[in-house]
């Protein structure tokens, strides 16, 4: 062990361990994957020469990014213009997106991964009674995913983490993030990771796999969005009301592009779980990642789940972890904490922001129903041991009253740490005798996964949650249900009070006694005065030898699929694409793939695909999942008008409104597409995750030069794509609209393809390029 660099890995225990490091240490360090390293020296280095090269300060975002860049010499840098190849140090999947992403992996024909990567089962356990018997069902109901992913963990190198484990998230700021680190994941809350200094970016499966190989991983030159926070967090503000506000600030798409990098001597007033709350929610406003600076916050963190080593590391080298004096940031928000307000977003939309003590008077003005039905804690973004004491302190001061949440109330811990724990320290008693329900260590109502039954569907409703993402129908499949995001505290506050029309800050509770009482504000250890009770040991370490290790796809199975390669470009014009559908207002990847019930099917792309866009709103209808099939002049569903297309040899396009894809990194949104016959997106605009999802599956994303030709398209016109023998970086494509009634417009699309990625549509997936370098 040196002082630059720190080998974790197979015999870790064997090597150098410091006295600091207790029994719980070792068994975290026992986690890493063989080959595991943490270098600063390469840091360092790769910062030096790019410092040098551009003649100015650079931001923190830049350090870290710039520092894992593969040709730190030659690489072109240019914020938002020019793509950059970087060196990933890590991997992290959970068990929804690991299917297709490990799929996708076996069909490379590479032997082992590149780089240390791990699997985290926590999307597919179903919300229902409690964490025991729905974790029970879970596993049986799943055997075969968690069969096909342990296995395939085993065979080709990956840590597998088995359900009950925890939020992928969490699991991976108690284990894998550190200052400086780069990290990929295929969720598009992998962010979370920058509340301990990392740089975490959400991706699909097909980048993973490129990173699992060894191929330098492509990211464009992300610009940097500074916020700048002064002041200090007290009373009921949390840090998700920082978010809050930067979410209402700049909407779901202001952070497209950009890296988010908070600064300032506000930081230091909130915690590193905190932080990383803040760091989460960024995916909402559309944002490529988030980062706070390395202080003393994380370094109690690190030291508290068991990298000392790591956190004195950090020190050594702490210039390369928080920004350069003087850095330039393209645009700088400021927040002054020490005014900020609690506040609650939505509903339908992350970005809808209000503070808590208007929300009342905004749901009746705009008839929103004021009884909270539900109110549920914890998740990826709010499940830490402070959320969590927070949340019990408001708890308790109720139970002293004789009260009881007059809500239902959920609570779902982030990882089997949290939940062993807050069951010792005794959070997670007073919380059910409050009235709530401790659910499995997973997403679980998040994403979908509640088995809801206590109003019907389409019965309008109110639920709030300290969740990240309200997209309409996200949480109980109810489009009908308006969903609010806020912070832990103010959930609980609202499910003990029933009502929107609570403002915990000003008004009255009244006791059993019939005594009216202000509940005092918050409290809450940011950590455990004790170690953190580790729990169950949830995690399958990769054996150094797999030869004999066997993993089983069964050809009759209905939720997994080995996958076949998509055709070539044939050379050729693509012409008389059939519009079909032509899709209104917001469109995210909850419209483009549903998840919910269709988690099951996401290792089986031919049934998954039996999902895609029924939940976009056709605009010649306004109705989802019905449109006109123009071959035989009846209405369908969207897959079942796609097939038909398909199985007739006809090609077909979309077209879309602004921020096409927001939300999840879900890949399967551009899988299905292409799988059911689709070769064109056309939107306004798209999410970043979104579009390169596509261009990795020989799809071409293409955007209207004049956003207002969009209104120009019909729901029954044909589209021809011209140009593709001279398809370049920079160099627009013609679109010759066809109308049924024989006129026909031109227009102008452009694209952000480099030249890398138009050889993925000339070999018709990132996927073929792959297998044709070999």
């Amino acid at each position: 062990l040196g002082p630059m660099f720190l080998v974790l890995g197979e015999g870790a225990r064997r090597l150098h361990v410091s006295a600091a490091f207790n029994a719980k240490a070792k068994v975290a360090m026992s986690r890493f994957e063989p080959g595991t390293s943490i270098s600063y020296e390469k840091l360092h280095e790769n910062i030096d020469i790019v410092r040098k090269r551009l003649n100015r300060p650079l931001t923190l975002s830049e350090k870290i990014v710039y520092g894992h860049l593969d040709d730190p010499v030659g690489q072109d840098i240019a914020r938002g213009r020019t793509y950059l190849r970087l060196r990933p140090d890590r991997v992290a999947m959970q068990d929804a997106t690991a299917q297709m992403a490990m799929l996708q992996f076996i069909s490379s024909g590479l032997p082992k991964v590149a780089v240390p990567s791990t699997i985290h089962c926590d999307h597919l356990i179903e919300a229902q009674i409690g964490g025991v018997e729905d974790l029970k069902r879970a596993k049986e109901v799943n055997q075969e995913v968690y069969n096909f992913l342990a296995t395939a963990g085993a065979k080709y190198g990956v840590g597998f983490w088995k359900p009950g484990s925890g939020i992928i998230h969490q699991i991976i700021l108690e284990n894998y993030a550190y200052p400086g680190v780069l990290l990929i994941g295929t969720d598009s809350h992998t962010p979370n990771g920058g509340g301990l200094g990392s740089i975490c970016i959400g991706v699909g499966g097909a980048d993973a796999v490129d990173v699992m190989a060894g191929i330098p991983w492509e990211l464009k030159c992300p610009n940097v969005i500074g916020v700048k926070l002064t002041g200090s967090l007290s009373g009921w503000t949390s840090p998700k009301d920082v978010i809050l506000k930067v979410a209402g600030i700049l909407t779901v798409k202001g952070g497209t592009g950009a890296i988010v990098e908070y600064h300032g001597p506000g930081v230091d007033s909130i915690s590193c779980t905190g932080m990383a709350t803040i760091c989460n929610m960024g995916a909402e406003i559309g944002a490529t990642t988030s980062v706070f600076p390395y202080n003393h916050r994380m370094k109690t963190y690190l030291n508290k789940t068991g990298r000392a080593d790591i956190a004195a590391l950090a020190d050594e080298h702490k210039d390369d972890l928080v920004p350069d004096k003087g850095c330039k940031y393209d645009h700088v928000i400021e927040i002054n904490l020490s005014e900020l307000k609690p506040h609650i977003n939505g509903p339908f939309t992350p970005d809808l922001a209000h503070p808590v003590s208007e929300i009342g008077a905004v749901a009746e003005k705009n008839g929103w129903p004021l009884e909270v039905k539900v109110g549920l804690i914890g998740s990826c973004t709010n499940s830490s041991y402070e959320d969590m004491g927070r949340a019990a302190s408001l708890a308790k001061q109720a139970l002293d009253k004789g009260l009881k949440c007059k809500a239902a109330f959920t609570v779902t811990p982030g990882s089997e740490q949290i939940r062993a724990t807050i069951e010792r320290d005794g959070f997670s008693k007073i919380l059910r005798d409050v009235g709530g329900v401790v659910l499995a260590n997973a997403c679980g109502p998040c994403i979908g996964q509640w088995d809801r039954k206590d109003v019907k569907m389409g019965e309008k409703n109110t639920i709030v949650t300290s969740y990240n993402r309200n997209f309409t129908s996200r949480n109980d499949a109810n489009p009908a249900t308006h969903a609010f995001v806020t912070s832990p505290e103010i959930v609980t506050a609202l499910a003990i009070a029933g009502t929107l029309k609570f403002d915990p800050e000003t008004d009255y509770l009244t006791a059993a006694n019939g005594e009216k009482f202000k509940l005092e504000p918050p409290n809450g250890d940011e950590l455990p005065a004790r170690d953190f009770d580790p729990g169950q040991d949830t995690y399958q370490h990769p054996p150094a030898e797999s030869g004999s290790v066997m993993v089983d796809v069964s050809p009759t199975s209905t939720r997994l699929q080995l996958l076949e390669p998509f055709d070539k470009w044939n050379g050729k014009d693509l012409e008389d694409l059939q519009v079909l559908i032509k899709v209104k207002g917001k469109c995210t990847t909850d419209h483009i793939s549903a998840a919910g019930p269709w988690l099951k099917f996401r290792g089986h792309l031919d049934n998954i695909s039996n999902n895609m866009l029924i939940g976009a709103i056709n605009i010649e209808n306004d109705a989802v999942n019905k449109i006109k099939n123009r071959l035989t002049g009846e209405y369908g569903g969207v897959p079942d008008v796609a097939r038909h297309y398909k199985a007739n040899g006809l090609s077909w396009v979309v077209v879309g409104d602004d921020n096409y894809g927001e939300g999840s990194s879900r890949e399967h949104a551009a899988l299905e597409p292409r799988h059911l016959g689709g070769r064109v997106i056309l939107v306004k605009s798209f999410a970043r995750i979104h579009e390169t999802n596509l261009k990795k599956q020989g799809m071409l994303p293409l955007t209207f030069a004049d956003p207002t030709d969009y209104d120009k398209i019909r729901p029954d016109d044909k589209l021809s794509i011209m140009g593709l023998a001279t398809f370049a970086p920079g160099k627009p494509l013609k679109g010759v609209v066809k109308h049924g009634d024989g006129s026909q417009d031109i227009i102008t699309l452009n694209h952000t393809f480099n030249e890398n990625q138009v050889e993925w549509f000339h070999a018709g997936s990132a996927l073929n390029r792959m297998k044709e370098l070999q």
